[in-house]
Protein backbone atom coordinates (compact mmCIF):
# COMPACT_ATOMS: atom_id res chain seq x y z
CA UNK A 1 0.00 0.00 0.00
CA UNK A 2 1.23 3.46 -0.85
CA UNK A 3 2.14 5.97 1.84
CA UNK A 4 -0.59 7.88 0.52
CA UNK A 5 -3.04 5.26 1.41
CA UNK A 6 -2.00 4.43 4.10
CA UNK A 7 -2.15 7.85 5.70
CA UNK A 8 -6.12 8.28 4.18
CA UNK A 9 -6.60 4.98 5.77
CA UNK A 10 -5.23 6.49 9.11
CA UNK A 11 -7.11 9.43 8.71
CA UNK A 12 -10.53 7.51 8.50
CA UNK A 13 -9.67 5.80 11.51
CA UNK A 14 -9.26 8.83 13.48
CA UNK A 15 -12.46 10.19 11.88
CA UNK A 16 -14.30 6.60 13.09
CA UNK A 17 -13.25 7.49 16.58
CA UNK A 18 -14.33 10.74 16.67
CA UNK A 19 -17.45 10.03 15.18
CA UNK A 20 -18.01 7.46 17.90
CA UNK A 21 -16.92 10.00 21.18
CA UNK A 22 -19.27 12.28 19.36
CA UNK A 23 -22.01 9.78 19.32
CA UNK A 24 -21.47 8.61 22.98
CA UNK A 25 -21.25 12.04 24.27
CA UNK A 26 -24.53 13.55 22.44
CA UNK A 27 -26.27 10.20 24.49
CA UNK A 28 -24.91 10.72 27.54
CA UNK A 29 -25.73 14.70 27.81
CA UNK A 30 -29.33 13.33 26.80
CA UNK A 31 -29.44 11.30 29.42
CA UNK A 32 -28.05 14.08 31.59
CA UNK A 33 -25.03 11.62 32.80
CA UNK A 34 -22.61 14.39 31.34
CA UNK A 35 -23.67 18.32 32.43
CA UNK A 36 -23.39 20.78 29.61
CA UNK A 37 -23.30 23.80 31.97
CA UNK A 38 -19.31 22.99 32.50
CA UNK A 39 -17.59 25.46 29.40
CA UNK A 40 -14.81 22.97 28.96
CA UNK A 41 -17.56 19.72 28.43
CA UNK A 42 -19.44 22.29 26.36
CA UNK A 43 -16.34 23.33 24.10
CA UNK A 44 -15.04 19.87 23.91
CA UNK A 45 -18.85 18.71 22.29
CA UNK A 46 -18.74 22.17 20.24
CA UNK A 47 -15.65 21.12 19.00
CA UNK A 48 -16.97 17.30 18.27
CA UNK A 49 -20.18 18.52 16.13
CA UNK A 50 -18.35 21.01 14.07
CA UNK A 51 -15.92 18.25 12.89
CA UNK A 52 -18.85 15.67 12.57
CA UNK A 53 -21.82 17.88 11.38
CA UNK A 54 -20.30 18.28 7.85
CA UNK A 55 -19.91 14.80 7.48
CA UNK A 56 -23.60 14.38 9.04
CA UNK A 57 -25.47 16.74 6.86
CA UNK A 58 -25.36 14.97 3.95
CA UNK A 59 -26.57 11.89 5.10
CA UNK A 60 -29.39 12.94 7.32
CA UNK A 61 -30.56 14.70 3.77
CA UNK A 62 -30.63 11.25 2.53
CA UNK A 63 -32.04 9.55 5.44
CA UNK A 64 -36.26 9.92 6.11
CA UNK A 65 -36.63 11.07 9.62
CA UNK A 66 -36.92 9.35 12.38
CA UNK A 67 -37.89 11.72 15.13
CA UNK A 68 -35.19 11.65 18.34
CA UNK A 69 -33.40 8.74 16.80
CA UNK A 70 -30.25 9.91 14.57
CA UNK A 71 -28.76 7.03 12.58
CA UNK A 72 -26.44 9.51 10.47
CA UNK A 73 -23.26 8.50 12.90
CA UNK A 74 -23.94 4.84 12.08
CA UNK A 75 -24.05 5.30 8.82
CA UNK A 76 -21.14 7.74 8.78
CA UNK A 77 -19.35 4.58 10.24
CA UNK A 78 -20.80 2.16 7.85
CA UNK A 79 -19.11 4.37 4.92
CA UNK A 80 -15.77 4.42 7.06
CA UNK A 81 -15.60 1.10 6.89
CA UNK A 82 -16.60 0.36 3.32
CA UNK A 83 -13.85 2.95 2.39
CA UNK A 84 -11.48 1.45 4.20
CA UNK A 85 -12.34 -2.02 3.68
CA UNK A 86 -12.72 -2.32 0.16
CA UNK A 87 -12.24 1.07 -1.44
CA UNK A 88 -8.55 1.68 -0.96
CA UNK A 89 -7.70 -2.26 -0.83
CA UNK A 90 -9.34 -2.00 -4.52
CA UNK A 91 -7.18 1.15 -5.36
CA UNK A 92 -3.78 -0.43 -3.90
CA UNK A 93 -4.51 -3.24 -5.85
CA UNK A 94 -4.80 -1.39 -8.98
CA UNK A 95 -1.68 0.62 -8.43
CA UNK A 96 0.54 -2.32 -7.87
CA UNK A 97 1.20 -1.12 -4.38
Amino acid sequence: MTPILSIVQLLLMILALIIIVQAVMSWLIAFNVINTYNETTRAFYRTLNRITDPIYRPIRRVLPDFGNLDLSPLVALLLIQVISNWVIPAIARSTGG
